[in-house]
Protein backbone atom coordinates (compact mmCIF):
# COMPACT_ATOMS: atom_id res chain seq x y z
CA UNK A 1 0.00 0.00 0.00
CA UNK A 2 2.55 2.38 -0.57
CA UNK A 3 2.52 4.09 -4.01
CA UNK A 4 6.76 4.75 -4.17
CA UNK A 5 9.19 3.45 -2.44
CA UNK A 6 9.64 5.76 1.31
CA UNK A 7 13.43 5.32 0.98
CA UNK A 8 13.95 7.66 -1.77
CA UNK A 9 10.80 10.10 -1.64
CA UNK A 10 10.34 12.87 1.46
CA UNK A 11 6.96 12.51 1.66
CA UNK A 12 3.95 10.41 2.89
CA UNK A 13 3.62 7.34 0.46
CA UNK A 14 1.05 5.22 1.82
CA UNK A 15 -2.64 4.66 0.96
CA UNK A 16 -5.87 3.04 3.13
CA UNK A 17 -6.69 0.53 0.34
CA UNK A 18 -5.35 -1.33 -2.38
CA UNK A 19 -6.65 -4.23 -4.49
CA UNK A 20 -5.08 -7.18 -6.33
CA UNK A 21 -6.87 -10.16 -8.41
CA UNK A 22 -7.09 -13.84 -7.10
CA UNK A 23 -6.93 -16.21 -10.21
CA UNK A 24 -6.85 -19.95 -9.59
CA UNK A 25 -7.04 -23.21 -11.56
CA UNK A 26 -10.61 -24.67 -11.55
CA UNK A 27 -9.13 -27.69 -10.09
CA UNK A 28 -8.07 -26.80 -6.85
CA UNK A 29 -9.34 -26.99 -3.07
CA UNK A 30 -9.09 -23.99 -1.10
CA UNK A 31 -8.24 -25.46 2.51
CA UNK A 32 -7.11 -22.45 4.18
CA UNK A 33 -7.19 -18.44 4.09
CA UNK A 34 -4.90 -16.61 6.37
CA UNK A 35 -5.22 -12.04 5.85
CA UNK A 36 -1.76 -10.75 7.05
CA UNK A 37 -1.91 -6.56 7.39
CA UNK A 38 0.84 -4.42 8.51
CA UNK A 39 2.17 -0.61 9.41
CA UNK A 40 3.86 1.41 11.02
CA UNK A 41 2.88 2.83 14.22
CA UNK A 42 0.80 1.09 17.40
CA UNK A 43 -1.90 -0.32 14.75
CA UNK A 44 -5.00 -0.22 13.18
CA UNK A 45 -6.97 -3.71 13.77
CA UNK A 46 -10.29 -3.21 12.14
CA UNK A 47 -10.34 -3.27 8.47
CA UNK A 48 -12.57 -4.43 5.86
CA UNK A 49 -11.94 -7.58 3.06
CA UNK A 50 -14.39 -6.57 -0.07
CA UNK A 51 -16.51 -4.17 2.66
CA UNK A 52 -16.79 -7.31 4.99
CA UNK A 53 -15.09 -5.96 8.47
CA UNK A 54 -12.76 -7.91 9.42
CA UNK A 55 -11.19 -7.81 13.18
CA UNK A 56 -7.62 -9.87 13.95
CA UNK A 57 -7.29 -13.47 15.50
CA UNK A 58 -4.08 -12.30 16.41
CA UNK A 59 -1.96 -9.43 16.69
CA UNK A 60 1.93 -8.85 16.54
CA UNK A 61 3.49 -5.91 17.65
CA UNK A 62 7.54 -4.72 17.47
CA UNK A 63 9.24 -1.60 18.87
CA UNK A 64 12.29 -0.53 17.72
CA UNK A 65 14.51 1.91 19.95
CA UNK A 66 16.61 4.24 17.87
CA UNK A 67 18.79 7.18 19.22
CA UNK A 68 16.27 7.70 22.27
CA UNK A 69 13.24 7.63 19.84
CA UNK A 70 10.80 4.84 19.93
CA UNK A 71 9.09 3.73 16.55
CA UNK A 72 6.76 1.00 16.57
CA UNK A 73 5.53 -2.29 14.25
CA UNK A 74 2.42 -3.74 14.15
CA UNK A 75 0.68 -6.85 12.29
CA UNK A 76 -2.31 -8.73 12.55
CA UNK A 77 -3.69 -12.27 11.34
CA UNK A 78 -6.85 -13.18 10.32
CA UNK A 79 -8.25 -16.62 9.72
CA UNK A 80 -10.31 -15.51 6.24
CA UNK A 81 -10.91 -19.16 4.63
CA UNK A 82 -14.54 -18.89 4.72
CA UNK A 83 -14.80 -15.63 2.92
CA UNK A 84 -12.36 -16.72 0.37
CA UNK A 85 -13.96 -20.39 -0.18
CA UNK A 86 -17.15 -18.22 -0.63
CA UNK A 87 -15.79 -16.03 -2.89
CA UNK A 88 -13.32 -17.53 -4.94
CA UNK A 89 -11.38 -15.73 -7.78
CA UNK A 90 -12.14 -12.19 -8.32
CA UNK A 91 -10.75 -8.81 -7.32
CA UNK A 92 -9.95 -8.46 -3.56
CA UNK A 93 -9.75 -5.15 -1.93
CA UNK A 94 -8.74 -4.00 1.43
CA UNK A 95 -9.78 -0.62 2.91
CA UNK A 96 -9.64 1.33 5.92
CA UNK A 97 -6.07 0.46 6.94
CA UNK A 98 -4.78 3.99 8.38
CA UNK A 99 -1.43 4.12 9.61
CA UNK A 100 -1.64 8.29 8.90
CA UNK A 101 -1.43 9.20 12.50
CA UNK A 102 2.25 7.37 12.63
CA UNK A 103 3.40 8.42 9.11
CA UNK A 104 4.82 11.66 9.72
CA UNK A 105 6.79 10.31 12.62
CA UNK A 106 8.24 7.25 10.96
CA UNK A 107 9.42 9.46 7.94
CA UNK A 108 11.87 10.25 9.66
CA UNK A 109 13.61 6.61 9.51
CA UNK A 110 11.82 6.23 6.04
CA UNK A 111 10.25 3.52 7.68
CA UNK A 112 6.57 4.83 7.10
CA UNK A 113 4.69 1.71 5.43
CA UNK A 114 1.83 -0.43 5.26
CA UNK A 115 -0.15 -3.83 3.68
CA UNK A 116 -1.54 -6.61 3.19
CA UNK A 117 -1.34 -10.37 1.77
CA UNK A 118 -3.27 -13.40 1.65
CA UNK A 119 -1.71 -16.46 2.00
CA UNK A 120 -3.84 -19.41 0.84
CA UNK A 121 -3.06 -23.48 1.16
CA UNK A 122 -4.61 -25.23 -2.07
CA UNK A 123 -5.62 -28.68 -2.23
CA UNK A 124 -4.92 -30.82 -5.55
CA UNK A 125 -5.36 -34.50 -5.57
CA UNK A 126 -3.41 -34.70 -8.76
CA UNK A 127 -0.15 -33.05 -7.13
CA UNK A 128 2.19 -34.70 -4.81
CA UNK A 129 1.57 -34.43 -1.61
CA UNK A 130 3.31 -31.89 0.90
CA UNK A 131 3.53 -30.58 4.43
CA UNK A 132 3.10 -27.12 4.44
CA UNK A 133 4.07 -25.35 7.79
CA UNK A 134 3.50 -22.00 8.37
CA UNK A 135 5.19 -20.00 11.32
CA UNK A 136 4.34 -16.63 11.77
CA UNK A 137 4.98 -13.59 14.34
CA UNK A 138 6.60 -10.14 13.87
CA UNK A 139 10.44 -9.89 14.13
CA UNK A 140 12.94 -7.17 13.03
CA UNK A 141 16.54 -7.78 11.30
CA UNK A 142 18.66 -5.18 12.17
CA UNK A 143 21.70 -7.16 12.06
CA UNK A 144 21.36 -10.67 12.42
CA UNK A 145 18.44 -12.64 13.43
CA UNK A 146 18.10 -16.11 13.38
CA UNK A 147 14.85 -18.52 13.66
CA UNK A 148 14.46 -22.22 13.72
CA UNK A 149 11.81 -23.78 12.01
CA UNK A 150 10.16 -27.10 13.81
CA UNK A 151 7.95 -30.13 13.28
CA UNK A 152 9.66 -30.61 9.78
CA UNK A 153 9.35 -34.28 8.27
CA UNK A 154 11.74 -34.35 5.43
CA UNK A 155 10.92 -37.57 3.78
CA UNK A 156 11.89 -36.37 -0.27
CA UNK A 157 13.84 -33.01 -0.45
CA UNK A 158 12.92 -32.84 -4.40
CA UNK A 159 10.95 -29.27 -4.72
CA UNK A 160 10.70 -28.05 -1.33
CA UNK A 161 10.83 -24.53 -0.96
CA UNK A 162 10.42 -21.60 1.63
CA UNK A 163 8.73 -18.38 1.05
CA UNK A 164 8.38 -15.35 3.30
CA UNK A 165 5.97 -12.70 3.87
CA UNK A 166 8.49 -9.52 4.71
CA UNK A 167 7.93 -5.51 5.63
CA UNK A 168 9.63 -2.32 5.02
CA UNK A 169 12.45 -3.76 2.90
CA UNK A 170 14.20 -1.13 -0.21
CA UNK A 171 15.58 -1.65 -3.32
CA UNK A 172 19.18 -1.41 -4.04
CA UNK A 173 20.94 -1.44 -0.88
CA UNK A 174 23.38 -4.32 -1.17
CA UNK A 175 23.97 -5.22 2.68
CA UNK A 176 21.41 -8.02 3.49
CA UNK A 177 21.10 -11.92 3.30
CA UNK A 178 18.98 -14.86 3.94
CA UNK A 179 20.34 -18.06 4.60
CA UNK A 180 18.83 -21.50 5.08
CA UNK A 181 20.50 -24.18 6.77
CA UNK A 182 23.57 -21.95 6.66
CA UNK A 183 23.43 -21.83 2.70
CA UNK A 184 22.77 -18.17 1.08
CA UNK A 185 19.49 -18.07 -0.82
CA UNK A 186 18.87 -15.82 -3.84
CA UNK A 187 16.35 -16.24 -7.07
CA UNK A 188 16.01 -13.93 -10.26
CA UNK A 189 14.26 -11.10 -8.11
CA UNK A 190 16.39 -11.19 -5.22
CA UNK A 191 20.23 -11.01 -5.51
CA UNK A 192 22.56 -12.55 -2.84
CA UNK A 193 23.49 -9.38 -0.96
CA UNK A 194 19.90 -7.51 -1.47
CA UNK A 195 16.85 -9.92 -0.70
CA UNK A 196 14.71 -7.66 0.75
CA UNK A 197 14.17 -5.45 -1.95
CA UNK A 198 10.42 -5.22 -3.04
CA UNK A 199 10.05 -8.45 -5.19
CA UNK A 200 7.23 -10.52 -5.74
CA UNK A 201 8.63 -14.18 -7.11
CA UNK A 202 4.78 -15.29 -7.85
CA UNK A 203 4.01 -12.44 -10.06
CA UNK A 204 7.76 -11.58 -11.21
CA UNK A 205 7.69 -7.79 -9.74
CA UNK A 206 10.53 -6.10 -8.85
CA UNK A 207 8.17 -2.81 -7.49
CA UNK A 208 6.77 -4.29 -4.66
CA UNK A 209 7.52 -1.40 -2.48
CA UNK A 210 8.49 -2.03 1.25
CA UNK A 211 7.41 -5.47 0.50
CA UNK A 212 8.13 -8.75 -0.05
CA UNK A 213 6.67 -12.17 -1.03
CA UNK A 214 9.19 -14.29 -1.97
CA UNK A 215 9.97 -17.85 -2.89
CA UNK A 216 13.02 -19.73 -2.78
CA UNK A 217 14.52 -23.27 -3.08
CA UNK A 218 15.94 -25.54 -1.02
CA UNK A 219 15.93 -28.47 -1.69
CA UNK A 220 19.78 -28.80 -1.76
CA UNK A 221 19.70 -27.39 1.62
CA UNK A 222 17.88 -30.09 3.55
CA UNK A 223 18.35 -33.37 4.39
CA UNK A 224 16.34 -36.79 4.26
CA UNK A 225 15.05 -37.03 8.17
CA UNK A 226 15.38 -33.65 9.19
CA UNK A 227 13.13 -32.24 11.61
CA UNK A 228 14.20 -28.80 12.34
CA UNK A 229 15.96 -25.84 10.03
CA UNK A 230 17.49 -22.84 10.54
CA UNK A 231 17.04 -19.56 9.03
CA UNK A 232 18.85 -16.61 9.28
CA UNK A 233 18.69 -12.64 7.87
CA UNK A 234 20.73 -9.83 7.73
CA UNK A 235 21.07 -6.43 7.11
CA UNK A 236 23.53 -3.84 8.19
CA UNK A 237 21.71 -0.49 6.69
CA UNK A 238 17.92 -1.62 5.53
CA UNK A 239 15.69 -1.80 8.66
CA UNK A 240 13.35 -5.21 7.75
CA UNK A 241 10.44 -6.93 9.49
CA UNK A 242 9.67 -10.90 9.20
CA UNK A 243 5.83 -11.64 9.12
CA UNK A 244 5.43 -14.85 8.07
CA UNK A 245 7.85 -17.95 6.32
CA UNK A 246 6.11 -20.68 4.72
CA UNK A 247 7.91 -24.46 3.87
CA UNK A 248 6.68 -26.48 1.72
CA UNK A 249 8.27 -30.22 1.78
CA UNK A 250 6.98 -33.46 -0.36
CA UNK A 251 5.39 -36.59 0.67
CA UNK A 252 4.80 -36.96 4.53
CA UNK A 253 3.32 -40.10 4.59
CA UNK A 254 2.70 -43.22 7.24
CA UNK A 255 4.13 -46.83 5.94
CA UNK A 256 1.65 -48.88 7.81
CA UNK A 257 2.50 -52.91 8.66
CA UNK A 258 1.25 -55.89 10.86
CA UNK A 259 2.91 -59.09 12.47
CA UNK A 260 0.90 -61.68 13.92
CA UNK A 261 2.74 -62.49 17.24
CA UNK A 262 1.34 -65.01 19.08
CA UNK A 263 -1.81 -67.23 18.63
CA UNK A 264 -3.38 -68.58 22.23
CA UNK A 265 -5.49 -71.50 21.50
CA UNK A 266 -7.12 -73.96 24.24
CA UNK A 267 -7.35 -77.88 23.81
CA UNK A 268 -11.29 -78.37 22.80
CA UNK A 269 -12.14 -74.95 22.02
CA UNK A 270 -12.65 -73.02 18.97
CA UNK A 271 -11.82 -69.60 20.88
CA UNK A 272 -8.01 -68.23 19.51
CA UNK A 273 -6.84 -65.36 21.11
CA UNK A 274 -4.27 -63.30 18.49
CA UNK A 275 -1.84 -60.94 19.43
CA UNK A 276 -0.35 -58.27 16.89
CA UNK A 277 1.42 -55.36 16.45
CA UNK A 278 0.71 -52.68 14.08
CA UNK A 279 3.61 -50.97 12.84
CA UNK A 280 4.80 -47.42 11.28
CA UNK A 281 8.50 -47.64 10.23
CA UNK A 282 10.31 -45.61 7.97
CA UNK A 283 7.38 -43.02 7.35
CA UNK A 284 7.09 -39.61 7.77
CA UNK A 285 3.64 -38.83 10.00
CA UNK A 286 1.90 -40.27 12.07
CA UNK A 287 -0.99 -43.47 11.03
CA UNK A 288 -3.96 -42.47 11.99
CA UNK A 289 -6.60 -43.81 14.43
CA UNK A 290 -9.62 -45.94 13.04
CA UNK A 291 -6.43 -47.16 9.89
CA UNK A 292 -8.62 -50.44 9.86
CA UNK A 293 -7.16 -54.24 9.48
CA UNK A 294 -8.82 -56.90 7.71
CA UNK A 295 -8.37 -60.82 9.26
CA UNK A 296 -8.86 -63.05 6.36
CA UNK A 297 -9.23 -67.04 6.62
CA UNK A 298 -7.59 -68.94 3.82
CA UNK A 299 -7.71 -65.63 1.56
CA UNK A 300 -11.86 -65.42 2.71
CA UNK A 301 -12.54 -62.19 4.50
CA UNK A 302 -13.48 -63.38 8.17
CA UNK A 303 -13.00 -60.48 10.19
CA UNK A 304 -12.52 -56.63 10.85
CA UNK A 305 -10.93 -54.31 13.42
CA UNK A 306 -8.99 -51.42 13.34
CA UNK A 307 -6.14 -48.88 15.32
CA UNK A 308 -7.37 -47.36 18.33
CA UNK A 309 -4.76 -45.17 18.99
CA UNK A 310 -2.53 -42.82 16.24
CA UNK A 311 0.85 -44.27 15.70
CA UNK A 312 3.77 -42.02 15.83
CA UNK A 313 6.92 -42.06 12.89
CA UNK A 314 9.25 -45.39 13.66
CA UNK A 315 6.48 -46.29 16.70
CA UNK A 316 4.15 -49.60 17.01
CA UNK A 317 1.41 -50.61 19.06
CA UNK A 318 0.34 -53.96 20.14
CA UNK A 319 -3.09 -54.99 20.42
CA UNK A 320 -5.09 -58.60 21.36
CA UNK A 321 -8.02 -59.89 19.74
CA UNK A 322 -10.30 -62.63 19.97
CA UNK A 323 -11.86 -64.71 17.40
CA UNK A 324 -14.13 -67.86 17.47
CA UNK A 325 -13.68 -69.79 14.34
CA UNK A 326 -17.01 -71.27 13.43
CA UNK A 327 -16.72 -75.53 13.33
CA UNK A 328 -17.04 -75.55 9.43
CA UNK A 329 -14.09 -73.83 9.01
CA UNK A 330 -11.11 -76.69 8.69
CA UNK A 331 -8.67 -77.23 12.19
CA UNK A 332 -5.56 -76.05 10.01
CA UNK A 333 -5.84 -72.94 8.05
CA UNK A 334 -3.88 -70.30 7.11
CA UNK A 335 -4.39 -66.82 8.76
CA UNK A 336 -3.94 -63.43 7.67
CA UNK A 337 -3.72 -59.61 8.93
CA UNK A 338 -3.45 -56.60 6.25
CA UNK A 339 -3.28 -53.38 7.74
CA UNK A 340 -5.26 -50.80 5.76
CA UNK A 341 -7.81 -52.66 4.06
CA UNK A 342 -11.30 -52.94 4.97
CA UNK A 343 -12.16 -56.32 4.09
CA UNK A 344 -12.03 -55.09 0.30
CA UNK A 345 -8.60 -54.72 -0.38
CA UNK A 346 -8.86 -51.36 -0.42
CA UNK A 347 -7.65 -49.18 2.23
CA UNK A 348 -7.61 -45.81 3.40
CA UNK A 349 -4.73 -44.29 4.21
CA UNK A 350 -2.11 -43.15 1.37
CA UNK A 351 1.39 -44.72 2.65
CA UNK A 352 4.49 -44.18 1.41
CA UNK A 353 4.61 -48.55 0.03
CA UNK A 354 0.89 -49.73 -0.52
CA UNK A 355 2.41 -53.55 -0.81
CA UNK A 356 3.82 -54.23 2.73
CA UNK A 357 0.66 -54.48 4.57
CA UNK A 358 -0.14 -58.06 5.42
CA UNK A 359 1.37 -60.59 7.90
CA UNK A 360 0.26 -64.45 7.13
CA UNK A 361 0.97 -67.69 9.09
CA UNK A 362 -0.62 -70.78 9.17
CA UNK A 363 -2.22 -72.04 12.59
CA UNK A 364 -3.33 -75.29 13.56
CA UNK A 365 -5.73 -76.48 16.33
CA UNK A 366 -4.79 -79.10 19.01
CA UNK A 367 -5.37 -81.94 17.16
CA UNK A 368 -8.36 -84.59 18.43
CA UNK A 369 -7.21 -87.24 20.57
CA UNK A 370 -7.81 -90.95 19.09
CA UNK A 371 -9.63 -93.62 21.53
CA UNK A 372 -11.36 -96.68 21.59
CA UNK A 373 -14.48 -96.75 22.17
CA UNK A 374 -15.98 -98.48 25.48
CA UNK A 375 -18.80 -101.01 25.97
CA UNK A 376 -21.27 -100.82 28.84
CA UNK A 377 -20.60 -102.49 32.12
CA UNK A 378 -23.33 -104.79 33.49
CA UNK A 379 -23.44 -107.01 36.88
CA UNK A 380 -26.33 -108.24 38.44
CA UNK A 381 -28.42 -106.37 40.19
CA UNK A 382 -27.58 -106.21 44.16
CA UNK A 383 -30.73 -104.94 45.22
CA UNK A 384 -32.52 -101.67 44.52
CA UNK A 385 -30.76 -101.14 41.02
CA UNK A 386 -27.12 -101.29 43.60
CA UNK A 387 -24.30 -102.56 41.61
CA UNK A 388 -19.97 -103.72 41.78
CA UNK A 389 -18.64 -103.25 39.31
CA UNK A 390 -14.49 -103.42 37.73
CA UNK A 391 -13.74 -101.36 35.07
CA UNK A 392 -10.20 -101.02 35.84
CA UNK A 393 -9.07 -102.72 32.51
CA UNK A 394 -10.94 -99.86 30.57
CA UNK A 395 -7.54 -97.92 31.42
CA UNK A 396 -5.14 -99.79 29.04
CA UNK A 397 -8.95 -100.76 26.28
CA UNK A 398 -9.60 -96.86 25.93
CA UNK A 399 -5.83 -95.87 24.52
CA UNK A 400 -4.74 -95.86 21.15
CA UNK A 401 -1.13 -94.63 22.45
CA UNK A 402 0.58 -96.09 25.24
CA UNK A 403 1.71 -93.22 26.36
CA UNK A 404 -1.63 -91.27 26.80
CA UNK A 405 -3.23 -90.83 30.31
CA UNK A 406 -6.53 -92.29 31.77
CA UNK A 407 -8.74 -90.80 34.43
CA UNK A 408 -12.34 -91.71 35.41
CA UNK A 409 -14.87 -89.26 36.99
CA UNK A 410 -18.75 -89.16 38.23
CA UNK A 411 -19.44 -85.93 35.96
CA UNK A 412 -18.47 -84.53 32.46
CA UNK A 413 -17.58 -81.56 34.68
CA UNK A 414 -15.48 -83.47 37.05
CA UNK A 415 -13.66 -84.37 33.97
CA UNK A 416 -13.08 -81.00 32.49
CA UNK A 417 -11.82 -79.68 35.61
CA UNK A 418 -9.75 -82.99 36.82
CA UNK A 419 -11.42 -83.22 40.20
CA UNK A 420 -12.72 -85.81 42.05
CA UNK A 421 -11.19 -88.01 40.22
CA UNK A 422 -12.78 -92.26 41.06
CA UNK A 423 -9.57 -94.65 41.92
CA UNK A 424 -11.29 -97.61 43.17
CA UNK A 425 -11.80 -98.57 39.23
CA UNK A 426 -11.72 -102.66 40.10
CA UNK A 427 -14.33 -102.14 43.78
CA UNK A 428 -16.47 -99.27 42.35
CA UNK A 429 -20.20 -99.44 44.16
CA UNK A 430 -22.64 -98.08 41.88
CA UNK A 431 -25.39 -97.46 44.48
CA UNK A 432 -28.27 -96.57 41.22
CA UNK A 433 -27.83 -97.75 38.24
CA UNK A 434 -27.74 -96.57 35.51
CA UNK A 435 -24.54 -94.95 36.25
CA UNK A 436 -22.40 -92.71 33.68
CA UNK A 437 -18.68 -92.49 34.16
CA UNK A 438 -16.65 -90.29 32.11
CA UNK A 439 -13.21 -90.93 30.80
CA UNK A 440 -10.78 -88.19 30.34
CA UNK A 441 -7.68 -89.29 27.76
CA UNK A 442 -4.65 -86.85 28.19
CA UNK A 443 -1.42 -86.19 25.69
CA UNK A 444 1.36 -84.11 26.32
CA UNK A 445 -0.91 -80.80 25.28
CA UNK A 446 -4.61 -81.95 25.11
CA UNK A 447 -7.35 -84.13 26.01
CA UNK A 448 -10.52 -85.60 25.18
CA UNK A 449 -13.08 -87.22 27.27
CA UNK A 450 -15.57 -90.19 26.33
CA UNK A 451 -17.82 -92.48 28.83
CA UNK A 452 -19.63 -95.48 29.35
CA UNK A 453 -22.07 -96.80 31.24
CA UNK A 454 -22.42 -99.00 34.81
CA UNK A 455 -25.70 -101.30 34.75
CA UNK A 456 -27.48 -104.31 36.06
CA UNK A 457 -29.49 -106.70 35.31
CA UNK A 458 -31.94 -108.77 37.38
CA UNK A 459 -29.94 -112.51 37.57
CA UNK A 460 -32.56 -115.20 38.50
CA UNK A 461 -31.97 -116.06 41.88
CA UNK A 462 -31.36 -118.86 44.09
CA UNK A 463 -33.28 -120.68 45.82
CA UNK A 464 -32.64 -122.83 49.13
CA UNK A 465 -35.61 -125.50 49.22
CA UNK A 466 -35.11 -126.65 52.93
CA UNK A 467 -36.87 -125.38 55.85
CA UNK A 468 -36.17 -126.98 59.09
CA UNK A 469 -38.45 -124.98 61.03
CA UNK A 470 -37.24 -125.88 64.26
CA UNK A 471 -36.04 -122.56 65.27
CA UNK A 472 -32.50 -123.18 65.61
CA UNK A 473 -31.92 -120.28 63.35
CA UNK A 474 -30.61 -122.41 60.69
CA UNK A 475 -33.28 -123.01 57.52
CA UNK A 476 -36.05 -121.57 59.96
CA UNK A 477 -37.50 -120.28 56.57
CA UNK A 478 -38.31 -120.60 52.80
CA UNK A 479 -35.20 -118.43 52.00
CA UNK A 480 -34.59 -117.10 48.20
CA UNK A 481 -31.20 -115.44 47.84
CA UNK A 482 -31.49 -112.41 45.17
CA UNK A 483 -35.20 -112.21 45.33
CA UNK A 484 -36.37 -109.32 47.51
CA UNK A 485 -34.84 -105.25 46.24
CA UNK A 486 -34.58 -106.90 43.03
CA UNK A 487 -37.69 -108.45 41.44
CA UNK A 488 -40.30 -105.74 43.58
CA UNK A 489 -42.83 -107.33 42.28
CA UNK A 490 -42.79 -110.88 42.80
CA UNK A 491 -45.40 -113.35 44.12
CA UNK A 492 -45.15 -116.84 45.76
CA UNK A 493 -47.52 -120.08 45.70
CA UNK A 494 -46.71 -122.93 47.61
CA UNK A 495 -48.77 -125.99 47.57
CA UNK A 496 -49.06 -129.67 49.45
CA UNK A 497 -47.76 -132.52 47.52
CA UNK A 498 -51.53 -133.20 46.70
CA UNK A 499 -52.19 -130.06 45.14
CA UNK A 500 -53.42 -127.59 47.61
CA UNK A 501 -52.34 -124.16 47.83
CA UNK A 502 -50.94 -123.49 51.60
CA UNK A 503 -49.14 -120.38 51.34
CA UNK A 504 -48.52 -116.97 49.46
CA UNK A 505 -46.11 -114.44 49.65
CA UNK A 506 -44.74 -111.19 48.38
CA UNK A 507 -42.69 -108.59 49.03
CA UNK A 508 -44.84 -107.62 51.66
CA UNK A 509 -44.75 -110.75 53.51
CA UNK A 510 -42.54 -112.81 55.41
CA UNK A 511 -40.51 -115.18 54.44
CA UNK A 512 -42.34 -118.63 54.85
CA UNK A 513 -41.39 -120.43 58.10
CA UNK A 514 -43.20 -123.31 57.42
CA UNK A 515 -46.16 -122.84 59.15
CA UNK A 516 -49.89 -122.77 57.29
CA UNK A 517 -52.96 -121.42 58.13
CA UNK A 518 -55.72 -123.92 59.05
CA UNK A 519 -59.26 -122.30 59.18
CA UNK A 520 -58.77 -119.99 62.30
CA UNK A 521 -55.69 -121.38 63.47
CA UNK A 522 -51.99 -121.66 62.65
CA UNK A 523 -49.65 -124.83 62.93
CA UNK A 524 -46.70 -126.19 61.83
CA UNK A 525 -46.92 -128.05 58.32
CA UNK A 526 -46.31 -131.69 57.67
CA UNK A 527 -42.99 -133.24 57.05
CA UNK A 528 -42.78 -134.40 53.42
CA UNK A 529 -42.28 -132.36 49.72
CA UNK A 530 -43.74 -129.32 48.99
CA UNK A 531 -44.02 -127.78 45.59
CA UNK A 532 -43.28 -123.65 44.71
CA UNK A 533 -44.39 -120.82 41.54
CA UNK A 534 -42.13 -117.84 42.15
CA UNK A 535 -43.85 -115.54 39.76
CA UNK A 536 -41.42 -112.82 39.37
CA UNK A 537 -42.87 -110.60 36.82
CA UNK A 538 -40.03 -109.05 35.26
CA UNK A 539 -39.49 -109.18 31.72
CA UNK A 540 -36.28 -111.23 31.35
CA UNK A 541 -38.61 -113.99 32.97
CA UNK A 542 -42.02 -114.40 31.88
CA UNK A 543 -42.38 -118.05 33.55
CA UNK A 544 -42.64 -118.85 36.75
CA UNK A 545 -39.83 -120.78 38.30
CA UNK A 546 -40.57 -124.02 40.03
CA UNK A 547 -39.29 -126.66 42.05
CA UNK A 548 -39.54 -128.99 45.06
CA UNK A 549 -39.46 -127.51 49.02
CA UNK A 550 -38.47 -130.25 51.32
CA UNK A 551 -39.65 -129.47 55.22
CA UNK A 552 -38.41 -131.70 58.31
CA UNK A 553 -39.21 -130.46 61.40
Amino acid sequence: MNLAENNSIYAPVTVTSSSANLNLPADVIIEKAYLYWAGCGDGDFEVNLNDENITPDRTFSLSRNFDGNIFTYFSAFKDVTTQIQNTGNGNYTLSNLDISAFEEWHLSRRTNFAGWAILIILKNDNLPLNQINVYDGLQGVPDDLSITLSSLNVLDNLNSKIGFLAWEGDALLPTETFTFNSNTLTNAQNPINNVFNGSNSITGSTTFYNMDLDIYDIQNNIQIGDTTAEISLSSTQDFVMINTVVTKLNNQLPDATVSIDNIQKECNSRVIVVDYTVYNLNSTNFLPSGTPIAIYINNEFFEYTETTLPIAIDEQFSEQITLVIPDDFPDTFELKFVVDDLGTGVGIVTELIETNNSFTTTFDFFLPIAFNPLDDLVVCNEGLARGTFDFSSYEEIVKTNPDFTVQFYETQEDAMLQTNEVWNTNNYIATITPKEIFVRINDDFCFTTTSFFLKTKNCPPTVYNYISANNDTRNDFFFIDGLRDIFLDFKIEIYNRWGKLVWTGNQNTENWDGYIKDGFSIKKAPDGTYFYLIFLNDIDYPEPLKGFLYINQ
